[in-house]
């Protein structure tokens, strides 16, 4: 049986520029109970993002909206927007990663140090 993971919680999952240097990401969760597990500090955090699309932790931003149900996460593009080595220029494809973790197992990064 396939683990659940949050993009089966979310109503939707998106990301987008936030100018030609930086990515936001959004999740958009069905219920309360979604929110608490997206919204979960220990679970999702800056360090577990930072490993997921390899940036550096201390450039990762979280915004978590609980009247909303909403977590946005923005970080750095790795290559500006439009460069040479700009391979999706609208970051559409930026979120898949986000929204196929599982939601069953401990955060990654659990235990490490810093970047």
């Amino acid at each position: 049986m396939p683990e659940t993971t949050l993009g089966d919680l979310a109503h939707e999952v998106r990301s987008k520029n936030a100018g030609p240097f930086w990515v936001t990401m959004e999740l958009f969760m069905r219920d309360a109970e979604g929110y608490r597990i997206a919204a979960d500090e220990s679970f999702l955090n800056e360090r577990v993002i930072a490993e997921l699309y390899r940036v550096e932790q201390t450039t990762v931003r979280m915004f978590r909206i609980p009247s909303l149900n909403v977590v946005k996460i923005s970080f750095p593009r790795p290559v500006s927007q439009g460069s040479l080595r700009d391979r999706d220029i609208h970051a559409g494809q930026h979120h898949v990663p986000l929204a196929r973790m599982p939601i069953g197992r401990p955060a990654q990064g659990a235990g490490r140090g810093d970047r």
